[in-house]
């Protein structure tokens, strides 16, 4: 092992060990405050330096993080994690799975509910490791001929996997937040499970429930879930009106505009020009040649309507 890497793994001598402590705007001293706040400072900065150091390795990684875990266990979930994501950075997916589930069953004080969002997270990261296994038997399964036996065996073992895989993802999703790898991954085993009532129920909650950020992603899955289950056009309109909304230059919306085209109300054709000007109004779409046809085609069709002013507007 290098100079470097002995440093940050010698064990730490008494000597070493600097009591200290940090003084209130009352006179108090806390000297267990101090050393919280120093643990999290070494450990963001010392993870940084570790990661790109040149002389490090997954072994130095490994022992300056579970020496952090030991030091600041008030931030044992959030090393846990950041542990296990370099880990699964470096390809080592079995340590990370092992790292996160003995993360999951860790404990300290009362239970607070910033705890259990992190646990939540935890076991959230353990499914989406556990997804990763089985979106391969997935493609393997793809091959296999349908009334074949080992096709039968092996979608059951699928369908049962994907339901231990969900209960861990399952509460996490439900907590306000951006969860987009998780909530593809959930609702894609749902959907091989048959259950596509339940896989709507969480794509549109994800999307339109206020308590959740404003997140283009959300409306662009519910979007592909209900092209997929072959919605009514009238529900791929709603959808594609609010991302509209929110990235009017996002690819989308040339769908969007062929839907609306293809609508009997003078609103939504209307609306379907404005969404091309749109669309062409972002420097990065102006050699969409795709998007100028459209609106070369569409403005030859309105001006046969006689539909001149609308044209005038944009």
């Amino acid at each position: 092992m290098s100079d470097f890497s002995e440093e940050v793994t010698k064990p730490i001598s008494e000597d070493d060990q600097v009591e200290t402590s940090v003084l209130t705007g009352t006179g108090m001293y806390f000297p267990w405050l101090q050393k919280h706040l120093e643990t999290v400072v070494i450990w963001r900065l010392g993870s940084e330096i570790l990661f790109y150091h040149p002389k490090s390795n997954v072994e130095t990684f490994s022992t300056f993080a579970d020496r952090m875990k030991n030091i600041g266990v008030l931030n044992y979930l959030k090393i846990s994690l950041q542990h296990a994501l370099y880990l699964l950075h470096h390809g080592l997916l079995e340590d990370a799975n092992r790292n996160l589930s003995q993360a999951e069953t860790w404990r300290y004080g009362e239970k607070s509910s910033s705890q259990e969002i992190l646990i939540n997270l935890v076991q959230a990261y353990k499914g989406l490791l556990q997804y990763y296994t089985w979106s391969k038997k997935k493609t393997e399964l793809s091959k296999l001929d349908e009334d074949d036996y080992a096709y039968s065996t092996a979608t059951q073992n699928m369908l049962s996997e994907s339901w231990k895989t969900s209960v861990n993802i399952c509460a996490l999703i439900k907590t306000p937040g951006v969860w987009d790898p998780f909530v593809k991954s959930y609702v894609e085993m749902l959907e091989f499970c048959g259950d596509q009532d339940e896989a709507q129920k969480i794509l549109t909650n994800y999307a339109y429930d206020e308590k959740f950020p404003s997140n283009p992603n959300a409306h662009i899955y519910l979007h592909n879930f209900l092209k997929r289950e072959k919605a009514p056009r009238a529900k791929l309109l709603n959808v594609l009106k609010i991302l509209y909304q929110i990235v009017p230059s996002h690819k989308l919306m040339l769908e969007f505009h062929m839907l609306l085209k293809k609508s009997e109300k003078e609103e939504h054709r209307k609306l379907g020009l404005e969404v091309l000007f749109g669309v062409l109004d972002f420097a990065g779409c102006t050699k969409n040649i795709t998007a100028w046809k459209y609106l070369a085609k569409y403005l030859r069709q309105l001006l046969m309507e006689n539909h001149l002013v609308w044209v005038q507007e944009e």
